[in-house]
């Protein structure tokens, strides 16, 4: 991942200097055909140097395929209440903003109200009363691999995933569906800022509370795959992921 990242971090400086040429003989050309006007002068310089090589939209990585998905189900589904726990206000939330109601549970405080979002801050490793089979439908999108690691202000805790993904079910009713996403790969915890999940670790997980609809994945390349088949001899490897996604779609037992 490291490696990945220093050759993103050389392609936008490179794409940058690629630009200045062209701000110049841009800046240049934009005088000539000022040629004294007044209407517009120019007031400021502000040098956007790294867009004219980037492509027409930042797609980051897992999370726009993953939130347009799981807003998709969402809104297939309809369900009465839709919680959604930590996922991004400018992505998913967003997303399902867009066309429902949707409460949103964090850590991290919010002070911008938002149309059809309703906010709480709490720490869902230890769940508030109030909140027991409060809801039909669920979300965690890329957030419970960062719970007990202390990257968003939350006590360490070794166990933090686990105590997470145990009260996020106490919140949700029978029979309702749980929306997880989560990196998958060569398990283990890279400090501070995530958990990896080996993908069989995470089926034994939720075997026991959930029936496992569908699970759907990106790959290492960004390759979305839809449904697909988790008892398969390639899912024993997490699909041969080191840092791919894995998306459930998972239904509560006991209705």
């Amino acid at each position: 991942m490291l490696g990945r990242l220093i050759t993103l971090g050389s392609q936008i400086v490179w794409n940058g200097l690629k630009a200045v040429p062209s701000y110049v003989s841009d800046y240049v050309e934009l005088k000539k055909q000022l040629n004294g006007r007044t209407d517009f002068p120019v007031k400021g310089y502000f040098p956007a140097l790294f867009d004219r090589y980037e492509q027409s939209g930042h797609l980051t990585k897992h999370y726009f395929q993953q939130d347009l998905f799981v807003a998709q189900r969402v809104f297939q589904q309809q369900p009465v209440r839709h919680v959604d726990i930590g996922s991004r206000i400018d992505g998913f939330v967003a997303h399902v903003a867009a066309f429902r109601p949707i409460e949103v549970i964090d850590i991290r405080p919010l002070d911008k109200a938002i149309q059809n979002v309703t906010f709480r801050q709490a720490d869902l490793m230890a769940l508030p009363p109030d909140l027991l089979h409060y809801t039909d439908s669920i979300s965690a999108l890329h957030v419970i691999e960062h719970f007990g690691l202390g990257r968003y202000g939350d006590p360490i805790d070794v166990d933090g995933h686990l105590k997470a993904i145990t009260n996020i079910g106490a919140i949700l009713k029978p029979g309702g569906t749980f929306y997880f996403s989560t990196p998958i790969g060569q398990q283990g915890i890279v400090y501070n800022a995530h958990r990896v999940f080996d993908l069989p670790y995470l089926i034994r997980l939720f075997e026991k509370d959930y029936h496992i609809k569908n699970v759907s994945y990106i790959d290492d390349d960004e390759r979305f795959v839809k449904n697909a088949d988790w008892q398969s001899e390639a899912a024993k490897t997490s699909f041969g992921c080191s840092y791919g996604c894995g998306i459930f779609e998972l239904v509560k037992h006991g209705a």
